[in-house]
């Protein structure tokens, strides 16, 4: 699947392995090291009767307990195949409710309410140290009232805001200080700005992880789900119900669109959601022969 996207050969590939009740953890993490993506989702049947499938998602090293365009490539993936409407996927994180609308034949959209709300985890690092390390000059971090912050919903990202479109563009990551700044080099960082000639994007982003296979991810829906916590920390509106759509992947030749869906009432973060499209590239069979080696 291409995902975050209706188009094919952009947005964020994800591989798709069905009928995986009997891999192994380890063969699992074997089989997504082997399609080197930023990410394979597993499918299995699931633990209660109800739901639609049990969910596994792994990056080429290790395993998420949630990610974004796994979720909703998955759901696309069951609602063309089965004709759903409303896909429930059993995560690591808490069961994911799917509204899933089909476009044609080979592309879907689909919505999913986030299993945990996203909220400030800790304090970003100092300014002059983050602006270091992707290359820019500290006054080119932060625009409007957002400052470098640090989110999860059931994954950490530092969120950093720069200026504009031109400082977006320009990030050159310098390597050798991401430890040292981040406290790891496996942190990830989701750089954004607002959207200034789109009208129909508020936001535009970059994704950069030392620990993917690409480094720049084009398309991150669990740190849009970040972003979506310090939107509504950041807002002054004590109720809110709004959609905000954020591009990214342009500069790496995949452009994709992530939908985020943000409710405030009482000035208290209620419901965030993500949304997207994804679109069917291929399908083929896994012909494996296990050994007793891990």
């Amino acid at each position: 699947m291409d995902v975050f996207t209706e188009n094919q050969m952009q947005g964020n590939p994800l591989a798709v392995v069905l009928k995986a009740d009997h891999l192994k953890t380890w063969m699992m993490q074997k089989i997504a090291n082997e399609f080197y993506l930023s990410e394979t989702i597993f499918l299995s049947e699931p633990k209660a009767g109800r739901n639609t499938a049990e969910v596994r998602i792994f990056t080429p090293e290790t395993e998420l307990p949630f990610a974004g365009h796994p979720l909703i490539g998955a759901a696309v993936l069951l609602g063309l195949t089965n004709r759903y409407s409303a896909i429930r996927l059993e995560a690591q994180i808490g069961v994911v409710t799917c509204v899933m609308d089909r476009i044609n034949r080979r592309c879907g959209q689909a919505r999913f309410k986030l299993a945990q709300l996203p909220k400030k985890v800790r304090e970003a690092p100092d300014r002059d140290k983050i602006a270091h390390t992707l290359g820019l000059k500290p006054e080119q971090i932060s625009f409007g009232d957002f400052v470098p912050s640090c989110y999860s919903a059931g994954v950490e990202y530092v969120l950093v805001p720069v200026e504009n479109g031109d400082a977006l563009s320009s990030i050159n990551l310098e390597k050798r200080k991401w430890s040292e700044t981040y406290g790891a080099d496996d942190v990830a960082v989701y750089a954004f700005c607002a959207s200034e000639n789109n009208s129909e994007t508020d936001f535009c982003a970059r994704m950069f992880d030392l620990a993917l296979p690409r480094i720049e991810d084009p398309a991150t829906g669990s740190a849009a789900a970040a972003l979506i916590g310090l939107i509504a920390d950041t807002t002054n509106k004590q109720s809110m119900q709004s959609s905000y759509f954020v591009e990214q992947g342009v500069d790496m030749g995949r452009a994709s669109l992530i939908e985020m869906q943000v409710r405030k009432e009482n000035g208290i973060l209620i419901h965030a959601g993500i949304g997207g499209k994804a679109v069917l590239v291929g399908e083929g069979v896994l012909d494996l022969e296990w050994h007793d080696t891990v």
